[in-house]
């Protein structure tokens, strides 16, 4: 509903449940388009993140963290993650940021994301997966209210 009323096409395709990016890539090899990773994290702060790279990314939290300028970063605790997107463990995606009625959490997405025509996310479950273009994932981002920024990530494992 909620990206239908941003003129936002959608196709979303049920599958087993996935917990892991290793699973999801097993399962949902086949559904066209970029496939992501999305860590909820906590910085020393007390301000929450929700990082939204491609699958295989490497990332390092010491090194993002530096790239961020927020000091070390921890992952958020279950209830903080359901409180927040409203999802559990094994469902974190950016369509959780609609429950985010505080805008409490800060968004930063990879920016060779923007190199697919579509990706996909779960759509606040784990058992299904919803692919929409890169164009329209930064209209859902605008339209969220949370503050989001597109960046290069720095950092891989070296």
């Amino acid at each position: 509903m909620y990206l239908r009323d941003l003129d936002i096409a959608a196709k979303t395709y049920e599958h087993e449940v996935v917990y892991t990016v290793q699973q999801a890539e097993k399962i949902c090899s086949e559904i066209p388009g970029g496939h992501v990773k999305n860590l909820f994290l906590k910085d020393k702060n007390g301000r929450f993140w929700l990082v939204v790279a491609k699958n295989d990314t490497k990332i390092d939290l010491k090194k993002l963290a530096k790239q961020l300028s927020v000091g070390r970063f921890s992952f958020g605790k279950v209830q903080e993650l359901l409180h927040y997107l409203g999802v559990t463990s094994g469902g974190v995606t950016p369509f959780g940021l609609i429950n985010d009625v505080e805008h409490a959490v800060n968004v930063v997405v990879e920016k060779a994301l923007f190199d697919f025509d579509l990706l996909n996310f779960h759509p606040l479950t784990n058992d299904a997966t919803t692919a929409i273009s890169s164009d329209d994932f930064e209209k859902f981002l605008q339209s969220c209210g949370n503050k989001f920024e597109i960046i290069v990530f720095n950092v891989g494992v070296e």
